[in-house]
């Protein structure tokens, strides 16, 4: 069985070249027919995990993908039709904040459900290989969000797209285009901002965005529950997951993003699922908020994530707003393989060192438990040292110091003198946006050994300090994935 899947693997890119230099003369076609990279077959060892867990080579694949993981998940449907995860890629580099994309420009990397079609892949992509995830969607649009060419691809740089190194693109693009070839007509990619715990809901739980992360974990539960891909539905501005049509309904429900629901239910063994495991997760995260579980940080600054595999490949390297702990844990990382090969260019999310301002500040007596805390930079000036004379501010210790001495005499009011600096710590100052990379391409090689097979890939040269990251998200060719392949329909 395997060696029969493993010829068919094999055997696939020939094919398709075949099959396409007979259509015609489709300057396209033959083009793509010639694309090394976009018909790399799907890795011998990835092909016998597929049949240890009882699935086709061009059976329907599902992806779902966490930023604060730093992960991207690729699921396939096995031959009982429930999905079964095949394979953990760890993300090179993500951009933006935890949080939905919501405008053009704004770095975010998008986070929600979204459907890749064939005419979503880009096998001419400048980042090695990708596919477009779809942003916006119709919740997107409902909205009034903007944005576009969000993409998941190779070259480990991101400008609101999720990156993978090149090995990893192909592995993933190979396993998409054979589910295309077997039939699928779209894959269901699902982002995240973390896996959707309720440890994790109740560490974020003072977030902005919790609102939208709860309506996208009712998504989440229902894959979960079910292991089958939930149907997505948008109306009254919010997600619908495995709606039906009621009964006695004549047709099946009709929705728009913008506009009142239709009449619909979910069915019953899927609804009471999702319940049970919603008030699991409810209470949990109810404990574990009772506890005082400390909330995560608000307003990093930090620019996105990278896996800990590949931060610890960089020196200095930082997991960004990704799990990755402190440096030691990185350095015990140094020695393992990197999955794929990390450019010399890739530039790893900086560490915010400006104070934490949104901590609570323990104070050692109850009268200043209310008492201002100067940002770091700031000296005494005139106006808080008549503050601390009057009583207003100022530790316990400084009050008694002040206590004890003899009265000053009355000051003489001095001009108000204009302020020459502001607090370092108020305003953080963005890094330059970044440039958009020419093309680069043609220095490097045209394929790549895939992530399973390749050897462990040598840490690159360090960086130096004022080097920044160039690049943005590639542009789609107006020659469809879908239109090269229409002679094969």
């Amino acid at each position: 069985m395997i060696h029969r899947t493993l010829v068919r693997a094999l055997l696939a890119p020939a094919a398709l070249a075949i099959s396409v230099l007979l259509a015609g003369c489709n300057s396209d076609q033959i083009s793509l027919a010639n694309n090394a990279k976009a018909n790399q077959p799907v890795p011998p060892k990835l092909v016998a995990a597929m049949s240890e867990k009882d699935m086709d080579l061009q059976s329907p694949i599902l992806i779902r993908l966490f930023k604060e993981e730093a992960e991207l998940e690729v699921w396939k449907q096995t031959r009982s039709g429930d999905f079964a995860l095949l394979k953990t890629y760890p993300i090179c580099r993500w951009s933006g904040d935890l949080g939905p994309k919501i405008r053009e420009g704004d770095r975010q990397a998008p986070e929600g459900f979204y459907s890749i079609n064939p005419s979503q892949m880009n096998p001419q992509s400048a980042y090695y290989l990708s596919f477009n995830t779809g942003y916006p969607n119709a919740f997107d649009r409902s909205l009034g969000r903007t944005g576009s060419e969000l993409m998941v691809h190779g070259d480990c740089s991101s400008r609101g797209c999720y990156a993978m190194t090149d090995e990893q693109i192909a592995e993933i693009y190979a396993l998409g285009r054979e589910s295309f070839f077997g039939g699928q007509k779209a894959f269901q990619f699902q982002a995240y901002p973390f896996r959707m715990t309720a440890a994790n809901m109740a560490k974020h739980r003072n977030n902005p965005n919790m609102p939208f992360w709860k309506m996208i974990k009712v998504g989440n539960d229902h894959f979960e529950v079910t292991k089958r891909e939930p149907k997505v539905d948008f109306c009254e501005k919010k997600y619908v997951f495995d709606a039906t049509r009621p009964p006695n309904a004549t047709r099946d429900p009709v929705f728009d993003a913008s506009a009142k629901c239709p009449a619909y239910v979910i069915p019953d063994e899927i609804a009471s699922a999702v319940r049970e495991k919603e008030q699991r997760d409810d209470a949990e995260m109810a404990k574990l908020a009772s506890k005082g579980t400390p909330v995560a940080r608000l307003n990093t600054g930090i620019d996105g994530g990278m896996n800990k595999i590949f931060a610890s490949k960089i020196p200095e390297g930082s997991t960004g707003l990704s799990d990755g702990g402190d440096s030691q844990s990185l350095q015990s990382l140094v020695l393992s393989r990197a999955p794929g090969t990390i450019p010399g260019t890739v530039n790893p999310p900086k560490p915010n060192l400006a104070p934490q301002q949104d901590e609570p500040v323990v104070a050692t007596t109850s009268a200043t438990a209310s008492t201002r805390v100067a940002t770091a930079g700031e000296s005494e000036g005139v106006f808080a040292s008549f503050a601390r004379k009057v009583g207003v501010g100022g530790t316990a210790d400084a009050s008694q110091a002040t206590a004890a001495r003899p009265p000053a005499p009355t000051p003489v009011p001095a001009k108000p003198k204009v302020a020459e600096t502001k607090p370092q710590s108020v305003v953080r100052v963005a890094p330059k946006h970044e440039v958009k990379r020419e093309t680069r391409q043609a220095a490097r090689p045209a394929l790549k050994p895939s992530v399973t097979d390749t050897a462990a890939a040598p840490a690159p040269a360090p960086v130096s300090a004022g080097t920044q990251l160039a690049g943005s998200a590639p542009v789609m060719q107006s020659n469809s994935f879908d239109n090269r392949f229409s002679a094969m329909k």
